[in-house]
């Protein structure tokens, strides 16, 4: 293990985004984990207040949320319910981190996106300076996808993807993956016969082959594919890449000491700065 490396390359991390999975941010019945969601805010400000990081969160939850709200056991398949849940959600979410980032003395902003953001220019460059601007305010922008209204990203998207896209815009130096699950597996977790995999330093056919080893999520979108996908997008521009436990207390603490949690995906070496 590169554990010197490791340490070097997470004390130069001076932006990151941090995705925290519908699995973190809600209850296994769909209620809003509040606890889990404290305990994250209160790291990410402990980050925030040193004066040397920037951190950017990009939360799933909403649709699971809005079930919980709405009394809803079943994730619903049609559009309409799905963009329902969403809208209802989104707030229940919003009004838990306004609350835990005001305790601390810190402001939030929620941006809404959608992925046509990311393909025109001008919308490109316009949610960049939003971004920016806020973080140069102090204030913690708080990403979802625009579910109540983007069509495409409900019937295909994910936010890993958006995280991953995130990164690149804002050129991010580390993209921490919250999830329900340690990290990557050699096989599904639930086999009895998986081992875990501490670290990735190349996207090799091994690697990407594993992308049908590992369970997908219950309740969200993304399962271990896109978190792959995520990884060797961001580590291709420069970046770290993290996929770990958001569950596990004090996981961001542990994270940046360097400690041996989660999976680590080292920038390709060809890639240069992020």
């Amino acid at each position: 293990m590169k554990k010197a490396e490791r340490l070097t390359l997470l004390n130069s991390c001076r932006r990151l985004v941090i995705k925290i999975g519908t699995q973190v941010a809600t209850t296994a019945d769909n209620r809003v984990d509040t606890s889990t969601l404290e305990s994250i805010v209160q790291q990410v400000a402990e980050l925030i207040k040193t004066g040397q990081r920037q951190v950017i969160l990009v939360t799933s939850g909403a649709v699971a949320a809005g079930m919980q709200v709405l009394g809803w056991k079943k994730r619903p398949t049609s559009l309409n319910y799905l963009q329902a849940a969403a809208s209802v959600g989104q707030s229940r979410l919003m009004r838990v981190y306004e609350r835990s980032f005001r305790d601390l003395g810190l402001n939030v902003g929620q941006v809404l996106l959608t992925r046509d953001i990311f393909r025109v220019a001008t919308r490109r460059a316009n949610a960049r300076q939003t971004l920016k601007t806020l973080l140069e305010f102090g204030v913690v922008p708080i990403i979802n996808e625009n579910d109540s209204v983007a069509v495409e990203e409900l019937k295909f998207g994910d936010n890993d993807t958006l995280a991953a896209l995130v990164t690149e815009l804002l050129s991010a130096d580390l993209l921490l993956i919250l999830t329900g699950v340690r990290g990557l597996y050699d096989h599904d977790p639930r086999s009895g016969r998986a081992h875990f995999i501490s670290e990735v330093t190349e996207f090799n056919e091994k690697i990407l082959a594993l992308t049908g080893a590992n369970s997908a999520s219950r309740k969200g979108l993304g399962g271990i594919a896109s978190k792959l996908q995520a990884a060797q997008h961001v580590t291709r521009r420069g970046a770290v890449c993290i996929i770990a436990h958001g569950k596990r207390p004090s996981v961001i603490r542990s994270v940046m000491a360097g400690k041996p949690v989660g999976t680590f995906f080292f920038p390709a070496p060809d890639s240069g700065s992020s």
